[in-house]
């Protein structure tokens, strides 16, 4: 079964996305891979999840789940709306993720987010690459977009400046794990509160993130003043020839 587009209407709907557990994430991260690379082995068996998940390629950090373990994640997210069961005629049971209405994305985000969720943290040029493999992405000049509307939605993190080598991650980790992983780029310890746990920075990732939305604006700015730049070169060149 083919990996179904969403319509306008629901990628505008109510969205519903919600912070997951890595192993959440690695469940859903494999089902939007599988649906995008081979379209006729989905929906997927708990099996093939297994397999999926464990896989030594594509994967970080590697991992050794269980059918046992597998079912029990299907249940969590299917209980937050993020998965579906589909069951007919006595045949084994199979699974399809609900991300395009859950997340509010389009397919070609929908791949960038996959691909995140698989592997977590990465370069923008890795991402790019790895994306690709999902759906057409150009360079980077096409995946600058596409970030762009990803922090708009506060669905991905920039973990470094702006620039080569500039690492991003998605933003669906737990409160804990997600202060930890800024605080490592940030080259710092994240600051305990009361009970020894990070301290909430939710105000401090609002502004953050509206602080990397506009860099990347500016970058994809930039992109298209050099490009209507070579445009007026060319014309400017032609006239001159005449």
């Amino acid at each position: 079964m083919d990996d179904a587009i969403p319509t306008p209407e629901s990628v505008q709907a109510l969205v519903k996305w919600r912070a997951m557990s890595s192993r959440q994430r690695r469940v859903v991260g494999v089902l939007i891979e599988k649906a995008k690379t081979t379209a006729d082995a989905y929906p997927m068996t708990v099996n093939a999840i297994v397999t999926a998940c464990n896989q030594k390629t594509n994967r970080a950090p590697l991992t050794n789940y269980s059918a046992e373990d597998i079912e029990d994640i299907l249940t969590e997210l299917r209980g937050i709306g993020a998965v579906v069961e589909l069951q007919g005629g006595g045949r084994t049971p199979r699974y399809k993720h609900c991300m395009y209405e859950w997340l509010g994305v389009d397919k070609v985000e929908l791949a960038v987010m996959g691909e995140l969720l698989l592997r977590g943290e990465q370069t923008v040029g890795e991402l790019r690459g790895r994306a690709a493999r999902m759906e057409p992405i150009a360079d980077l000049a096409a995946l600058r977009p596409i970030l762009t509307s990803l922090l708009a939605k506060h669905l991905i993190l920039t973990l470094t400046p702006e620039g080569r080598g500039q690492v991003v991650s998605h933003a669906l980790y737990k409160d804990r794990e997600r202060d930890e992983l800024v605080a490592q780029y940030e080259g710092g310890a994240a600051r305990p509160g009361p009970d020894g746990a990070p301290e909430s920075t939710v105000e401090h990732r609002s502004d953050a993130s509206t602080l990397d939305a506009l860099r990347f604006e500016i970058a994809a700015l930039r992109d298209a003043i050099s490009r209507v730049e070579d445009r007026l070169a060319a014309l400017e060149s032609a006239v001159g020839v005449m």
